[in-house]
């Protein structure tokens, strides 16, 4: 099975979040896909905990390497597709990557992000829900 795993899904994770364990289970035995869009929005999500004083830069690097252990097969979205699909759903690229990504490889997404599972569900992508 191809599952495409969100920015969401992954901060999860290697943040030891409450929902970590139920991902993990989901996406156990799975082929983990996700565009290389991630690696920036990881980084900006970092970012962010770092301004709400969330995480300090020594727990966000020990995340990171958590993350890097993670078998993520990256998956090159075409910029054009990315627009379209974007124009198409009135969403943003960086959402669009993640829908183009599970379409390109006729997997399901993962992802916490409600409007991104609804936008991907317009498309055609098949959708794994975590109830919270």
């Amino acid at each position: 099975m191809k599952i495409v795993a969100d920015t969401s899904v992954i901060i999860v994770v290697i943040t030891n979040e409450t929902l970590k364990q139920r991902l993990v289970n989901l996406t156990y035995g799975a082929d983990i896909i996700a565009p290389f869009s991630l690696h920036w929005e990881v980084g900006n999500a970092f970012s962010a905990m770092f301004k709400r004083k969330r995480i300090n830069l020594k727990q966000a690097i020990s995340a990171i390497k958590g993350y890097q252990k993670i078998p993520i097969k990256f998956c090159d979205v075409k910029l054009n597709l990315a627009l379209k699909i974007a124009d198409e759903l009135n969403i943003y690229a960086y959402d669009a990557y993640f829908i183009g990504c599970a379409s390109k490889f006729k997997g399901s997404l993962l992802s916490l992000d409600r409007n991104l599972l609804d936008a991907a569900k317009k498309y055609g992508v098949k959708i794994i829900e975590v109830n919270t």
